[in-house]
């Protein structure tokens, strides 16, 4: 059976546990996962003859009550004798692994307060939508507070599912449980506030996560930084008392050798972002607290990757700073010089993620030399103008395979992207005389922001992945809680847990 992992970085997730054939003693709650179509599972008129009840008149009398299947919506049936008190309806709509994911979510957010849950789903589900349960669990798990006095129930112990069959199916229960496990740990990190949250908490945060799932880490203090040309990361973090920092996760699997791909991802890890001297109105500051959302899933996914046996070697780079107006800090017209060299001439100092970026970038190509390059980031507001919110992030990509690859596991993960152009004749917006290109234009925000980080990718096959359109639910809505949603991690540890990430590519 899965446990609680006692590790530092994770707290305490449900366990999801898999349960060959029907418990002889389940717990007081058990819950009866619903498809439109297909009604009660086999197994959970079984369970209903066991229990003493008729779970298809159940059925019958909370749908003329208003229950509808549909994914994640709920209905609870108290029981007045016997050692089950309570049943609960729970819809799996159209039983894809979409609509299981929002199942699991809503399983979760019944059991919050409870020690366990028995849950029948249908026999002969595959491993994918099982998964994809399990995934909903956890993610459906989260809360956050910093009340004085919480009121709210904590998170349910255990989930047991069972199909009634004599199959056996925890590994694929585990699997979903660390993916999920990505996302809460990504929502974690974006959702602390930023007094608390500066460069250097989020880089002593990713040194834990590394020693506890056996990572290498390294971490760039400002002058380590400053010494090494990191110029970008530099500019957008003088303003601030809290200094900078660089940080590098390396994962490499066992009997990796030279011919094993190699992946180097590239997360903006900016903990707090006033807009600097071009400062944001207030409306804008709000939920600043989150722009670190990149930094915060390469960390989420780098911690997953000796769970989920990925066959590729993995560099996760966070490039943190937090970006305030002062004496000191950054202004429009000045020249920075990033890792390498190439400049750039700020017109913009609330177009930061990109200038630290640049150099993560940077450093990727002429240091580390990878087959593939991803980067990361919540970018820009104009994503959420052509893309809307919640259903869709932003892709840009200079090849096709890996612009393909990172589709597919955004549609199995539930973070789903669109690709966007890269329009060469839009380069000319980003020129300037006075350095190699400028931080930002009057033109398409987001894809002259991607086509300001294309020239430091170099001829790797690179894609950028801008999530500000998926980074933030308003409420408690499908997988998600209200609040930062850590977009990206599972649509990276899904990708590069695939078996063949790179297959296709160059």
């Amino acid at each position: 059976m899965a446990r609680r992992s006692s590790s530092s970085p994770f707290p305490s997730l449900p366990v999801v546990a898999w349960q060959p054939g029907l418990p002889v003693h389940g717990s007081s709650t058990w819950v009866i996962v619903v498809g439109a179509e297909d009604g009660l599972p086999a197994a959970a008129k079984e369970a209903g003859e066991r229990l003493g009840v008729d779970l298809d008149r159940l059925l019958e009398v909370q749908r003329d009550t208003g229950f509808s299947p549909s994914a994640g919506a709920t209905a609870a049936y108290p029981l007045l004798t016997g050692d089950v008190t309570e049943i609960l309806l729970v819809g799996a709509g159209d039983v894809s692994a979409k609509a299981l994911r929002h199942a699991g979510a809503a399983v979760a957010r019944f059991g919050r307060g409870k020690d366990e849950l028995t849950t029948v789903v249908a026999e002969g589900i595959d491993d994918a939508r099982l998964q994809a349960f399990a995934e909903g669990v956890v993610l459906g798990s989260f809360s956050y507070t910093q009340k004085t006095v919480d009121t709210g129930k904590p998170a349910v112990g255990t989930v047991t599912l069972t199909d009634g069959s004599a199959a056996e199916r925890q590994p694929v229960l585990d699997r979903g449980a660390v993916i999920g496990r990505t996302g809460w740990l990504a929502r974690q990190l974006a959702i602390t506030p930023s007094n608390e949250k500066d460069p250097a908490w989020l880089a002593a945060r990713a040194t834990e996560v590394a020693a506890a799932t056996g990572l290498e880490v390294t971490v760039w203090d400002e002058k380590k930084l400053a010494a090494d040309g990191f110029g970008g990361i530099l500019a957008v973090g003088q303003g601030s008392s809290r200094p900078p920092r660089f940080v590098r996760l390396d994962y490499t699997p066992a009997g990796a050798t030279k011919k094993t791909p190699y992946v180097v991802l590239v997360g903006k890890g900016i903990t707090y972002d006033t807009g600097g001297l071009s400062l944001k109105p207030r409306e804008g500051m709000v939920s600043m607290k989150r722009d670190m959302t990149g930094g915060g899933s390469v960390i989420a996914t780098m911690s997953a990757l000796r769970d989920l046996g990925a066959n590729v070697r993995v560099t996760g780079l966070v490039c943190a700073a937090e970006n305030m107006p002062s004496g000191s800090a950054y202004r429009p017209d000045d020249v920075i010089r990033h890792f390498g060299g190439r400049t750039t001439e700020v017109k913009n100092t609330d177009a930061e993620g990109r200038l630290v970026l640049a150099d993560g970038l940077a450093y990727a190509v002429q240091e580390l030399k990878p087959d593939v390059l991803v980067d990361i980031a919540t970018l820009t507001g104009a994503i959420k103008v052509s893309l809307g919110a919640m259903l869709y992030g932003g892709m840009f990509a200079t090849d096709d395979a890996l612009a393909d690859n990172l589709a597919d596991a955004g549609r199995v993960s539930g973070e789903e992207l669109w690709r966007m152009p890269l329009p060469a004749e839009y380069e000319e917006l980003i020129s300037t005389p006075i350095a190699d290109s400028v931080n930002s234009s009057k033109g398409p925000g987001s894809i002259t922001a991607a086509l300001f980080l294309k020239a430091f990718a170099g001829d790797v096959p690179w894609a950028h992945l801008d999530l500000s359109s998926i980074a933030e639910s308003p409420s408690d809505r499908f997988e998600y809680s209200a609040g930062a949603t850590g977009a990206g991690a599972r649509l990276l540890s899904t990708w590069l847990a695939s078996g063949t990430p790179t297959s296709g590519i160059g």
